[in-house]
């Protein structure tokens, strides 16, 4: 497999006509090697149109969502950005770039690890990987000017919208199979919030997060 050119028509054909137009995000992508960050097994797939399987349930989710996300969020260089899931540590990467700093919660250890040597190997060192719940977000080293949940929830955490500093975005994609919306909120004053549905999708939940409770009559 020619890698340039599969990166090269991953960006051309699936993330450009999602209108992930921001020069400075697809100039990333070329930069960031997806294909490190995604297992041995799969690697032949680091550009494909999908969500590729990390091991205990977990995936990366496909490169047009990660890409549009991130160019919503509108991270800059000044940023303190917060990521729930930190996966392989590919949307950490791409974070890192942009912020000044990346605190990215992974609740399993062993993805953790895989993440950890991921960005080591790159050369990546403005991200700190912490084990936790993310389902809270990670105050203590909140506020954020920016929080991306790579996973959906049945309903925004309060928790989350309270580590928002004001200016600060939270990407989040909220509901439940086979209705998800992927949202951009901003916090615009001291607990107002403004929100913009982006795009629907479907992905997999965050851990420890409960379902909705359903109506019984």
């Amino acid at each position: 497999m020619n890698i340039e050119q599969a990166r090269f028509n991953m960006i051309e054909q699936q993330i450009r006509p999602w209108e992930v137009l921001d020069p400075q995000v697809l100039d990333l992508l070329f930069v960031v090697k997806r294909e490190d960050f995604v297992p041995a097994a799969y690697r032949n797939l680091a550009f494909a149109d999908m969500e590729i399987p990390l091991g205990s349930g977990q995936v990366m989710l496909a490169p047009r969502v990660e890409a549009k996300l991130l160019q919503e969020l509108g991270v800059k260089k000044t940023d303190k950005v917060l990521e729930i899931g930190t996966g392989s540590g590919y949307m950490a990467a791409l974070l890192a770039a942009r912020a000044e700093h990346v605190v990215s919660v992974e609740c399993r250890p062993e993805l953790a690890e895989m993440a950890r040597q991921n960005l080591e190997r790159a050369g990546i060192s403005n991200v700190s990987i912490e084990v936790c719940d993310g389902a809270n977000g990670f105050s203590g080293r909140g506020p954020y000017d920016a929080i991306v949940v790579s996973a959906s929830v049945p309903a925004v955490p309060e928790a989350l919208l309270k580590q928002l500093r004001v200016g600060g975005r939270l990407a989040i994609t909220v509901g439940e199979a086979p209705v998800m919306e992927a949202q951009l909120i901003t916090c615009t004053a001291d607990g107002i919030y403004n929100t913009v549905n982006l795009f629907e999708t479907v992905i997999p939940a965050l851990d420890g997060t409960p379902a909705k409770a359903n109506f019984t009559f």
